[in-house]
């Protein structure tokens, strides 16, 4: 009849299924984003799936004969609908994916995601299920749907809904194997290396890292691409204690983004990647291996290279890190009047990241609370009501006192 049959529509148990649907890489693609929305938009289901445990077990990235099934089988799926989509609908999508990527940006993933989630699950999926004018703009709007799907699950990571965001960066990988977009996959799965590694899964982070860079998914993205793929593939490595390979990784990155010119045919995915995020993810990589003095200049060249009030949310994230590491150096004046500017920087960010620099910063902080010294005992009670003023963190790890 043309009509998307779900698992909520059967009767069947749609919290349980659809979250192990979403996470199989053999599900129907369309059906798994109608279950996912549903239990995403609905308030009690939602608070079953962000209490589901990230699941390790679906790491295991799909082997080679599935990348190609998945574009076969999508460009043979059958008409679910009348509706003509054309190149106009596809631009329309574009521009809201450009709207929300920016949105995320300034503002941090805890701000306007159900929206997004509403907009991908409603208007999207209708274009998905449609009668397209050619095969080039069925592709297009799988590859765009995908981004979507991607940023969801970025949003979530950002606001330390793991759980969310694992489902949707799946949804994303599948949506981008039927789009036969392999650049798009591998910008999928170099979040997911991101997320593991922030979680601890260093073994399991660096093998996501290394599928980003994999054949055509490196080959076939942009200069600047690559370079994100690259600086995320650093880290893992430098994570992994590999800090030979991690270093390499780096030069490689920074030369790829050097090659990066303004005539490149890239997506407007990457609009945010640039010298100031380079220096952010190197920073965190020489820190993860030890090289605070390095940490400290990356860091900070991150800062002032950073266009702030257009990518605030990261530059709030930015100036914690920097904070922590004056602090590990033993430079607590530096921490502080650094964690300061940072809380300046958070008014108005709906941000986990951001808040989990706050509450670090605070623990780093303890050991001198008693010291009676000015600027450490405002600046603790300035933490300490930043984050009394908005939502506990909802991180799977509790955060230190």
């Amino acid at each position: 009849m043309g009509r998307t049959v779900t698992l909520d529509d059967l009767g069947l148990t749609v919290q349980f299924l659809s979250l192990r649907a979403a996470l199989d890489w053999r599900a129907d693609t369309l059906i798994a984003l109608a279950d996912l929305g549903k239990v995403d938009l609905d308030m009690e289901r939602r608070r079953f799936l962000a209490a589901a445990a990230y699941s390790v077990a679906s790491f295991a990235v799909p082997d080679e004969p599935w990348w190609t099934q998945m574009a076969v089988r999508s460009a043979a799926r059958a008409i679910a609908s009348a509706r003509s989509v054309g190149r106009g609908d596809l631009e329309s999508v574009r521009e809201m994916a450009s709207i929300f990527s920016r949105v995320d940006q300034r503002r941090g993933g805890g701000y306007a995601r159900m929206a997004l989630v509403q907009y991908l699950t409603s208007d999207v999926a209708a274009y998905l299920r449609g009668n397209y004018v050619e095969e080039r703009v069925r592709r297009d709007m799988f590859s765009v749907a995908s981004e979507l799907a991607y940023l969801s699950g970025w949003m979530a990571f950002d606001n330390a809904e793991h759980s969310i965001a694992q489902h949707y960066f799946s949804l994303a990988v599948k949506l981008a194997a039927e789009a036969d977009d392999p650049p798009m996959a591998g910008h999928v799965l170099r979040a997911m290396a991101h997320q593991a590694v922030d979680l601890g899964h260093v073994r399991q982070g660096l093998q996501l890292a290394a599928a980003s860079m994999d054949a055509k998914r490196y080959r076939m993205a942009s200069p600047r691409e690559r370079a994100l793929f690259g600086v995320v593939y650093a880290r893992a490595l430098g994570a992994a204690g590999q800090k030979s390979a991690a270093a390499q990784a780096l030069i490689t990155a920074e030369d790829d983004l050097a090659s990066a010119t303004i005539g490149d045919d890239e997506p407007s995915r990457v609009f945010f990647f640039g010298e100031a995020s380079l220096a952010h993810e190197t920073a965190c990589t020489l820190r993860d291996t030890g090289d605070l003095s390095g940490a400290l200049t990356a860091f900070r060249r991150s800062v002032r290279t950073r266009k702030a009030t257009t990518f605030i949310r990261t530059h709030a994230v930015t100036l914690g890190y920097l904070g922590d590491v004056h602090a590990r150096r033993g430079e607590i004046d530096q921490a502080c009047s650094t964690w300061s500017t940072a809380l300046d920087a958070m008014d108005g960010i709906h941000s986990a990241r951001a808040r989990q620099t706050v509450v670090d910063m605070r623990a780093a902080l303890s050991a001198f609370r008693r010291s009676g010294v000015r600027a450490i005992v405002e600046l603790d009670e300035r933490a300490t009501a930043y984050l009394n003023s908005g939502a506990p963190l909802t991180s799977d790890t509790p955060p230190q006192p």
